[in-house]
């Protein structure tokens, strides 16, 4: 290693870490927010919670949120055919605008961020109203996706100021906890350049990394490494294309979504089957494995509280590790484009990412990105 890269990664390595208390909530730009609220409250069990729009007072956009344990879901579409939302919904369709995270002191986190060479999004603001102040600022990452910085602890509204309050629909939720982690897609050679940035501007160090030997399958291939703070509230998997003998799914995704951006949205649940089983009525759509997949599975991860053949006809996968196991499962897109999909996982003492899944997980994603003629 040359002097001047030691040099570098010991300026990193003394980079204090940002504060951050975790996740505080996730916005899709997306081309029909009402449509798509009924989707999520319906399909996935979200309660729909408040609401802006013209009956707000907002004249250019419109936004639904919703709740389900501590996971909060914005969808925000355009009121004119000529702002920022809908030029992001033209080029990319529905995706991911924010990753909102939740701190004690914004303005702090947004000066800290700036000075350390991020880009500004939104300076920083300060919104009152009969429920108390609300604080945010946010910063550019990749693609065109932000950062925010939300600071609520003297906030007692629904959600934030200019929202209003929705009363009485449920959406009978199916288990859904937490945020467990955000995976973004990035362009060939740009992994190394964002690894970087969450150091550097974050204070966050890699978790986990995987080569392209680690996420590979008989095709294609793809390279990651997980930024993370501390106490692992925060994990941010970042994914870029490998070479392979045809398309990555990663380099599938950047042709349709047109830039880097958020791929998929892990979500906790404390039992997978339950949650699982109730999603599946509802319609959402999971990528399966080969049923070839279980026939060895208690030989490969051991003793698990499961029943397998539960698991088999539920599509749920199982990766063990020293600390204990996962198990966890991906839909299939949720919107027209090859893009944007959720996980739902389940942890009992696993930390990881299920690397023993990955080749089957892969696999499963070719068989799809060949029916669409993309592999």
């Amino acid at each position: 290693m040359s002097q001047s890269k030691l040099v570098k990664e010991t300026e990193l390595s003394s980079v204090a870490e940002l504060p951050v208390n975790g996740f505080d909530h996730i916005e899709l730009y997306v081309g029909n927010a009402l449509q798509a609220a009924y989707y999520y409250q319906h399909g996935f069990g979200f309660d729909l919670i408040a609401y802006r729009g013209l009956e707000t007072g907002e004249r250019d956009k419109v936004s639904y949120v919703l709740k389900q344990g501590q996971v909060y879901i914005v969808l925000t579409g355009s009121l004119k055919p000529d702002n920022e939302i809908a030029e992001h919904i033209r080029l990319h369709g529905d995706g991911v605008k924010t990753i909102a995270l939740d701190v004690q002191d914004a303005s702090s986190a947004f000066s800290t961020t700036v000075a350390r060479g991020a880009k500004a999004a939104m300076s920083y603001q300060e919104f009152n109203d009969e429920n108390g102040i609300f604080k945010q600022a946010s910063i550019h990452t990749y693609g065109t996706t932000i950062h925010t910085f939300v600071e609520r602890a003297g906030y007692k509204g629904s959600f934030a100021p200019n929202y209003k309050k929705i009363k009485n629909r449920p959406g009978n939720p199916v288990g859904l906890l937490a945020i467990d982690h955000v995976v973004g897609n990035v362009e060939v050679g740009k992994l190394s350049q964002w690894v970087e940035f969450y150091k550097r501007i974050f204070g966050f160090s890699v978790y986990q990394e995987f080569g392209a030997k680690d996420i590979s399958t008989q095709y294609s291939a793809l390279i990651s490494a997980v930024m993370a703070n501390k106490n692992t509230s925060i994990k941010l998997p970042i994914n870029e294309p490998a070479k392979g003998l045809r398309k990555s799914q990663i380099q599938e995704y950047l042709d349709y979504y047109q830039e880097p951006g958020v791929q998929h949205i892990a979500i906790a649940t404390e039992n997978i089957i339950a949650t699982v089983s109730e999603l599946r009525k509802r319609g959402i759509k999971f990528l399966t494995v080969p049923k070839s997949y279980y026939a060895a599975l208690s030989e490969r991860v051991g003793k698990i509280d499961e029943n397998i053949e539960e698991l088999a006809e539920l599509g749920i996968l199982v990766d063990r590790e020293s600390s204990g196991y996962l198990l966890q499962i991906f839909t299939k897109p949720v919107q027209d484009r090859p893009t944007l999909f959720f996980e739902i996982i389940q942890r009992k003492g696993a930390t990881g990412f299920g690397k023993g899944n990955f080749k089957a997980l892969f696999e499963a994603i070719e068989e799809e990105q060949s029916k669409r003629g993309n592999l």
